[in-house]
Order: C-alpha cells, then sequence, then structure tokens
C-alpha cells in the first residue's frame, strides 16, 4: 500500500484554501468598490470639508463597506447553502443580495446616525421618508454588492 506524500494535498484543505481565496477576494473587490462611492458622497456628511478627513475617513468607511459585503456573502451561503451561490445566483441569491444589503444598509446607518451620532449629513443628503438616513448609503448597500460579486465571480474564473 503507498501512502500519500507529505505534499499531497488533502481535499478537506483545497476546498478552505479555495473558500479563503473567495473571501479575500469578495473583500478586497469590496474594499476597492466601495472607496470611490464613499469619496464621491463625502460632500453629503457634515464635517467632509476637508481632504485630509475625506480620504481617511472613506477609506476606514470602505473597510466597514467590505465587512458588510462579507455579511452578505455568509448570508448567502447560510440560506443558499453553498460557498458559490453567487457565481450563478438566480432570482434567490439576488434576492438574498437585495434584501440583505438593504436590512443592512437602514440599520447600519439608523443605527450610526440615531443612536451613535456618528456621522451627519448635510441639507444635500436625500433621505429615506419615514427613517430619516440617507438613501445614498442605503443605494450603495444595494448596488454595489451585486457588482461585487459578479466582478469576483469573473475573476475567480467562475470556480469561486
Amino acid at each position: 500500500m503507498q501512502r500519500p506524500s507529505p505534499d499531497a494535498e488533502s481535499p478537506s484543505s483545497s476546498y478552505w484554501r479555495q473558500l479563503g481565496g473567495t473571501v479575500a477576494a469578495i473583500f478586497v473587490v469590496a474594499v476597492l468598490g466601495n472607496y470611490p462611492w464613499e469619496l464621491a458622497q463625502a460632500p453629503l456628511y457634515a464635517g467632509m470639508e476637508s481632504f485630509r478627513a475625506v480620504w481617511w475617513h472613506c477609506f476606514v468607511a470602505s473597510l466597514g463597506d467590505g465587512l458588510l459585503v462579507l455579511g452578505i456573502f455568509a448570508t448567502g451561503w447560510v440560506v443558499l447553502r453553498r460557498h458559490t451561490w453567487f457565481v450563478h445566483p438566480g432570482i434567490q441569491g439576488y434576492g438574498v443580495m437585495l434584501m440583505t444589503g438593504l436590512v443592512l444598509g437602514i440599520a447600519i446607518e439608523w443605527i450610526a446616525v440615531h443612536r451613535l451620532g456618528r456621522w451627519m449629513y448635510t441639507g444635500q443628503m436625500p433621505l429615506v421618508p419615514g427613517f430619516a438616513i440617507g438613501v445614498v448609503p442605503v443605494a450603495q448597500m444595494l448596488i454595489l454588492p451585486l457588482v461585487i460579486f459578479r466582478l469576483v465571480a469573473i475573476w475567480r474564473g467562475r470556480t469561486a
């Protein structure tokens, strides 16, 4: 009987390596995709007059956005029972993206504005009626995850 070489990779370690690569790719693409959005919406927030404040706050916010997109990924994985759900999402996958993005967008924005006082809007920010939170950051969590997951599916060669 021949023993596998010590360098042989088990199917389990291959799975975890592939999953780790997918998670890393989602996070990187999410941060890179959210950073320009954060920069573009910065004038809608109070206290964002200084370029120094803008680039740093937007970078930190894009890191948080990357984590939120990973939350959408994890939700899809749990609900749809496969970690590659976003490669061919179908109606259910798009539903997961949109519903999770909507819930996260509203919850994070409402808590940050009304409970924690982390940021305030200028008069230019359009507000979601009944919630008094910004439309633009909520739209961000509806639009960008769709693009991010598509880009990652293409980048990872549709093998995720």
